[in-house]
């Protein structure tokens, strides 16, 4: 049985993965613990979203073997903890996974040498980890004990010594295996440290009046009314001539990049950008920055 809660019963691993392991060891904190958790939770999440199959991936606590072709992303915490973490992939399971974010057959194992993954797998897989790391940002909060901002890129192996290392296996019907490792720093693990919260003294100044917390009547009346929110992926200037030559499967290049910030849309305005993320199956927008327009000439400060 794993030591993680919810995380279900195994089937003894074959001998070609003789080495690893489905259980977490108990040197793991608890804070640890729940960290890696939350990643497995929002990885299998995802994965079974983007490939319309569930996804179950098993929990060890043993370093992988290391070799040149690894693919090393780098997240970055910060918010209510700071610190770096690492997922370190073998080659085939990042093209592996990039198959599955692209929508593309996974082509059947013929004992050949696995080609190394390509420059478009890498630039997938890296769209795949982030929307991974967005939802793993919202899910940590309660581990952390707030907000936690998860910034990730790709990287090489780090230069500190990991204070924990879990891999996350699942397998596939042609007995294929996809592992994920998470490194966690040593910063980063001493930040997972349980808090000991000192008592609050009661505030001295009386509790501001009740009409300084609550808008204007002016602003009240506005409070109901309704406005359409909207998401911008990008833009694309086009001649009239080009709009009515579109027809079903032709693809519009935007002029925004790949990791362009997404603009949020009030109305029309834009008002805020952020990091498109998947909640609960569904698209959200984790804001990353929040824009203050200058106010129209003529108008009052």
């Amino acid at each position: 049985m794993s030591d993680l809660p919810g995380v279900p019963a195994k089937n003894p691993a074959p001998e070609s993965r003789a080495g690893l392991s489905t259980e977490l060891g108990t040197e793991l904190r608890t804070e640890l613990r729940n960290w890696c958790e939350a990643w497995r939770t929002c990885l299998q999440n995802v994965i079974s979203q983007v490939s319309g199959q569930p996804a179950v991936f098993e929990v060890s606590s043993h370093a992988l073997p290391a070799a040149s072709s690894d693919v090393w992303y780098t997240v970055v915490a910060g918010g209510a903890v700071h610190g770096e973490m690492t997922l370190r992939l073998p080659s085939a399971s990042g093209a592996r996974l990039a198959r599955k974010f692209l929508g593309e057959t996974e082509p059947a194992p013929d004992g050949a040498a696995v080609e190394p993954i390509t420059a478009e797998q890498k630039e997938a897989l890296e769209e795949l980890l982030r929307q991974i790391a967005g939802l793993a940002a919202t899910a940590l909060g309660a581990t952390a004990g707030g907000e936690v901002q998860l910034h990730l890129s790709a990287s090489s192996a780090p230069s500190w010594s990991s204070g924990a290392v879990v891999c996350l296996e699942t397998h596939g019907e042609a007995g294929t295996s996809t592992i994920v490792e998470i490194q966690i720093s040593p910063a980063l693990a001493a930040a997972l440290q349980p808090r000991v919260q000192a008592p609050t003294q009661a505030s001295a100044q009386p509790p501001p009046p009740s009409s300084t917390l609550s808008p204007p009547s002016s602003y009240r009346r506005l409070m109901d009314v309704g406005l359409d929110v909207k998401l911008r992926f990008g833009t694309r200037h086009m001649l009239l001539r080009d709009v009515l030559a579109l027809s079903a499967g032709v693809v519009v290049e935007l002029e925004n990049t790949l990791h362009s910030p997404v603009d949020l849309l009030l109305d029309g305005r834009l008002i805020a950008q952020g990091e498109v993320v998947i909640v609960d199956g569904k698209y959200g927008l984790r804001i990353t920055d929040v824009v203050d327009p200058a106010p129209a000439i003529g108008s009052l400060v």
